[in-house]
């Protein structure tokens, strides 16, 4: 007999959900100041975050800068031959660009740049980040050396003579991935239930101090990807707040989300596509439309 749990209607309804998008789905979405209220798919299983990785990356840097250990202001220049590749941001520039520690944060949450993310993680160290996440009692998030770990393990693991032939070859739907490509081992890799926590510190302010956790926040909610969390939710008077996060066949988001009457929920929806394609409109739209069921849901289980 399978140990685990039968699932409730709702999740029964958001697993085929999934099932129809083409992907395998992990969820936890819980009322913010009341999480034992959620609702949660495999929310413990653990697997690749992709730029997921940034939220615990920026609450380090925060960490940090509360004690005095770093600088915001600190300037860097970013060389054009040092960059990790990327499709935004200082990824895509050609020439030297300098700015400060606190305006790559800026950049590496809300367009999701790799250059930047990682000029951050250098500058706070993993060591950093993963004494971070045991405080804040999450045990599955190791961020290692964020994309440029994710980038040499996806190399080595295909064989691949560059980063853009092993990025192809994933992207094959004709080729056969190797297992080790989506093995959480080596790789920035977390749980749903994990990340969920780490939004609630945020925005309660366990994470850091009152000022750093608003800067968070603000950032969070100046993401330019709608495509995802967001869609699920497009009123004016609901904000969302979130963090992509894209590995090959992975689609992720983790985020809160607040409605007009002031309520909150925390929001992770990792995904797998069955496809392997770069363009999958339906898995991106699974996520807002999955979040949403479990929030109105958890909305419904208030007025009983």
């Amino acid at each position: 007999m399978s140990g685990r749990r039968q699932d409730s209607g709702v999740e029964r309804e958001i697993r085929g959900m999934f099932d129809d998008a083409g992907v395998r789905g992990w969820l936890h979405v819980a009322e913010l100041h009341r999480p034992s209220a959620r609702v949660a798919i495999d929310p413990t299983e653990r697997l690749p975050i992709g730029s997921v990785y940034k939220v615990p990356l920026m609450a380090a840097f925060c960490r940090l800068a509360d004690a005095g250990l770093i600088d915001p202001c600190r300037r860097v220049t970013l060389e054009p031959d040092e960059r990790v590749p990327g499709p935004t941001g200082v990824s895509i520039l050609s020439d030297p660009v300098t700015m400060s520690l606190r305006d790559l944060v800026v950049l590496m949450m809300t367009i999701s740049d790799n250059a930047s993310a990682d000029a951050v993680l250098r500058a706070v160290g993993p060591d950093a980040v993963d004494a971070l996440c045991r405080d804040l009692d999450m045990p599955d998030t190791h961020i290692h050396a964020g994309v440029v770990s994710n980038f040499s393990r996806l190399v080595a693991e295909t064989g691949a003579r560059s980063l853009d032939a092993a990025l192809a070859r994933v992207a094959d739907n004709d080729s056969v991935v190797p297992p080790g490509v989506y093995d959480p081992a080596f790789k920035a890799s977390s749980t749903a239930a994990d990340m969920a926590r780490l939004l609630r510190a945020i925005w309660t302010g366990e994470a850091a101090s009152d000022e750093r956790c608003a800067f968070m926040r603000e950032v969070m909610g100046k993401q330019a990807w709608g495509h995802r969390l967001a869609s699920g939710f497009p009123y004016d008077d609901v904000t969302v707040y979130g963090k992509t996060g894209t590995f090959g066949s992975l689609r992720h988001e983790a985020g809160v989300v607040e409605l007009a009457d002031g309520s909150a929920y925390t929001a992770v929806v990792f995904t797998q596509a069955a496809r392997s394609d770069t363009k999958l409109p339906r898995a991106d739209a699974v996520i807002g439309a999955a979040a949403r069921v479990a929030v109105e849901e958890l909305r419904g289980r208030q007025d009983v």
